[in-house]
């Protein structure tokens, strides 16, 4: 097994996995370092609920991603309307928009919004279809969006809408829930999946601070906090946490394409 951390496993002490298999495996195409042209080109998409939740949640993700020549689709359900003090929604949005546009670059990745309106999110019979629609359109082969148990109604919003699609598409692609803010937002996260982003958090750094409306010298630090933190659990610098919606499935099965 490599020294690095690609991919690590979480799994209760209980199951008595091997210390081997707690610390990881990494995948062929990872540490044969082979490109998407070289496997099956993925169409991954990070649904969250405003410009810089994707980024914040799995930014590192996403560029490793990207390095590998994936198509990498940053999904925000809305343009951060409500997110900038003194300004009018329209106004915030189209900053927002712009940042997110910027931030999108960095990490080589293609922005899509989904219409909705930050602060006033809806979870209803046409916004499941209508959310249901736009993500089959983008035939996803894995899916990341906010873990659904989240201070943020927005977050919880769009995990609920992405579930819906997940379960009316008969559970096709891989769905894993991010964390955003844990302790303050995200809530009673447990992972099961780690991805070492050692290599790309200087990626994520520099798309979280293309978000400059909001305060990046504020929030990042926090989830540099969180980065190292999950990088411990799995002996790397770096890394991000993941839950999987299909834990009693998988078994033992990697995140898809990394």
């Amino acid at each position: 097994m490599s020294a690095r951390c690609e991919l690590r496993y979480n799994y209760p002490m209980s199951d008595l996995i091997s210390r081997r298999a707690l610390l990881g495996v990494s995948l062929p195409a990872i540490a044969a370092g082979l490109p998407a042209a070289d496997a099956k080109r993925l169409n991954v998409v990070v649904a969250g609920g405003h410009p810089d939740d994707p980024e914040t949640g799995a930014g590192g993700t996403m560029a490793r991603y990207a390095a590998l020549g994936h198509n990498v689709i940053s999904l925000y359900l809305t343009r951060g309307e409500a997110g900038i003090d003194g300004k009018s929604h329209d106004e915030a949005a189209r900053i927002r928009t712009a940042e997110a546009e910027v931030a999108c670059r960095i990490l080589r990745v293609r922005p899509v919004f989904a219409g909705q309106i930050n602060g006033a999110a809806e979870v209803t019979n046409a916004r499941y279809d209508e959310f249901r629609k736009l993500l089959e359109g983008l035939q996803p082969d894995v899916v990341f969006t906010h873990f659904p148990v989240d201070t943020h109604r927005d977050h919880r919003a769009v995990s609920l809408l992405v579930y819906d699609a997940w379960e009316r598409a008969r559970r096709r692609f891989p769905l894993y829930y991010f964390e955003v803010m844990t302790g303050e937002q995200t809530q009673n996260f447990h992972p099961t999946d780690y991805v070492d982003i050692t290599a790309t958090e200087p990626l994520k750094r520099k798309a979280c601070f293309a978000h400059k409306s909001q305060g990046p010298e504020e929030f990042y630090p926090y989830h540099e906090k969180m980065s190292r933190f999950r990088g411990f659990e799995c002996r790397a610098e770096h890394a991000e946490a993941f839950v999987s919606s299909a834990l009693n499935q998988r078994a033992g099965a990697e995140i898809r394409g990394l």
